[in-house]
């Protein structure tokens, strides 16, 4: 399969679509067409979580602030999954997590070396003139996602990590790169007790979901057994569901992405919280460690 996401809306990603199908019939599968404008680091925090969930595949990525410009586009193969994307980050952390998921799922690297580093390459890709300045996403990206899908006659599963190498290797307008752009999330700071317990944690909200979800960095361990903490000085009720607090009810919780969420039972927890991508966010225990 090819998968396709992007912040195009509509009508754009039926464009890309019917330039894949000129080249091959395999199936496509939307993952988000509708994610923030022109913000690579939440295209990289949902593909993160997202793509692993998929079989090998193709994924064509498109969040392209810098389209038009000198950016490069890359293609990076991630044990046997293939990204195809803008070089501006998005591409390498959603690789490291498929590169990673294969391994612990006992898929050999292509290199015969299982312990070494996740099973990550990236190459430049070389472009011809694109018909538009403006949509790479259409002239640049479809096609080579579709080329590099049409190249195997059961998919990159089937291949594996190793054919899946060689399949773009072979490739003569694909060339190493040297220092493909990434994005490093950022780690939270726990301040810990004399016994080592966690009572107060400095993160960063990721991203907001359509819901008002406030996604923090925050690991998820660090507030379950918590009853209550408090939130930037505002005292918030820890629960697993949102239906344990009463609608419109604030609440902290553990997103299925596995980091502690703030938010509101049948309401947007950004606007009750007053928090946007990028804010600070302080989580400190109350009478209870976090």
């Amino acid at each position: 399969m090819i998968t396709l996401t992007s912040d195009f809306g509509s009508p754009y990603p039926a464009a890309m679509k019917g330039v894949i199908r000129r080249h091959t019939d395999a199936e496509m599968i939307d993952v988000a067409h509708d994610l923030p404008r022109g913000d690579p680091r939440a295209a990289a925090f949902w593909l993160r979580f997202v793509l692993p969930e998929f079989p090998p595949a193709v994924h064509c990525a498109v969040i392209d602030p810098g389209v038009g410009t000198g950016r490069d586009a890359l293609v990076v193969r991630a044990g046997s999954h293939v990204l195809v994307a803008p070089d501006n980050g998005l591409a390498m952390p959603p690789a490291r997590a498929l590169a990673e998921e294969a391994a612990a799922a006992g898929e050999p690297a292509a290199d015969e070396e299982p312990d070494a580093a996740p099973d990550v390459e990236a190459f430049v890709v070389d472009i011809d003139e694109p018909a538009s300045q403006t949509f790479h996403g259409r002239d640049v990206f479809a096609p080579v996602a579709a080329r590099i899908r049409a190249r195997f006659d059961d998919g990159p599963a089937t291949a594996g990590p190793e054919g899946v190498a060689a399949a773009l290797e072979s490739m003569d307008d694909l060339s190493p790169a040297a220092d493909p752009v990434d994005i490093a999330f950022p780690e939270p700071t726990v301040e810990r007790d004399a016994d080592g317990d966690p009572v107060a944690v400095d993160g960063e909200v990721l991203v907001i979901d359509r819901f008002g979800n406030v996604v923090t960095n925050v690991p998820g361990e660090l507030v379950r057994g918590s009853d209550w903490i408090r939130v930037n000085e505002e005292l918030t009720p820890v629960a697993e569901t949102f239906g344990a607090v009463d609608p419109g009810d604030r609440l902290v919780t553990v997103g299925s992405h596995g980091y502690v969420e703030c938010d509101v039972n049948d309401g947007r927890g950004d606007g009750a919280f007053d928090l946007r991508p990028g804010d600070d966010v302080r989580l400190v225990g109350d009478n209870v460690s976090i």
